[in-house]
């Protein structure tokens, strides 16, 4: 039962049979076989079929909510005597937006220092697409923000706060300031995040505060391709002081506080709320936690 369920899970993630089996490293007969098993051994019709998957029953997405449940456990359940047998050990997956990368490793690395046999994967991803992928139990734990839009049922730990800057070249627009206001901002040539990440859709709500709208010339959802413009002295971008400060300081790169109105944004790791909590997962929250006071302290 565990097993077709997995296939299940797979089915609904890919929509694709052929590719839910190359997931699962099985046939695509082997696969097909199994949820119709698994049909029989419900007594209902899970999956829409035609010449293709064509989505879930009712029963179907009813069924999917369950498999998470019983999948979930059966995981937990499986490292929970893993861990008793060998010790913390096994895959952490984890995904962040991309304004949070830059804190990963002061999780990653002290984690596994006190664990060198946990191994880890990290997603550089949107705030919605760790949602999902936390939904689905394609990760272990998401960082994103914490306040701003709906998080769902999940467990959060706040790791550090945000404040936004202007960050560009010396000796171009506003470089000479101590801070600019938002409406300033927005008359100059700018780089930013693209409009599916929530840090752009959280500037944009400010810059309306201020009664401005942006018109970024380019866009990026990645943090390095934004500040190389900004090197370039033609582009000027926002990003919270502490991702700009990851990439190290230059004499040539200004960042200045960004008022009227100053913000603060709370960004966190996110995992699935349940208890038990797999031990890896129980441990990465740890982690996060003592992350966090830290950060509160200095």
């Amino acid at each position: 039962m565990i097993d077709k369920l997995e296939f299940f899970l797979a089915l609904a993630r890919e929509r694709h049979f052929g590719r839910a089996a190359e997931e699962c490293g099985v046939t695509q007969p082997t696969l097909s076989a199994a949820i119709r098993q698994l049909e029989e051994q419900l007594g209902v019709i899970l999956v829409n079929r035609g010449s293709r998957f064509q989505g879930l029953t009712p029963e179907g997405q009813r069924v999917l909510e369950w498999a998470r449940r019983i999948v979930s456990d059966t995981r937990t359940m499986r490292e929970e005597m893993r861990a008793a047998r060998k010790g913390l050990s096994g895959h952490i997956r984890l995904a962040a937006i991309p304004t949070t990368l830059s804190m990963v490793p002061m999780i990653t690395a002290p984690f596994q220092e006190k664990h060198p046999d946990v191994t880890f994967s990290v997603l550089s991803t949107t705030s919605l697409q760790i949602l999902a992928l936390l939904e689905n139990l394609e990760i272990d734990a998401g960082l994103t923000y914490l306040e701003n839009e709906p998080l769902g049922r999940v467990t959060s730990v706040p790791l550090q706060i945000e404040q936004y800057h202007l960050v560009t070249a010396a000796d171009t627009a506003l470089s000479d300031r101590e801070s600019v206001t938002w409406k300033e901002v927005s008359g100059i040539r700018l780089c930013l995040l693209t409009a599916d990440m929530q840090n752009r859709r959280i500037i944009n709500q400010h810059f309306a505060e201020a009664g401005a709208v942006p018109s970024p010339t380019l866009e990026s959802n990645s943090m390095i391709v934004l500040f190389s413009h900004v090197r370039t002295g033609r582009w000027a971008s926002i990003m919270p002081f502490n991702v700009a400060k990851s990439f190290g300081f230059h004499e040539d790169i200004r960042m200045i506080p960004i008022v009227d109105p100053d913000v603060h944004h709370t960004v966190g790791l996110v995992a699935t709320y349940r208890e038990p909590f797999t031990p890896l997962v129980s441990a990465l929250l740890h982690e996060a936690r003592m992350l966090g006071e830290r950060n509160k302290a200095q």
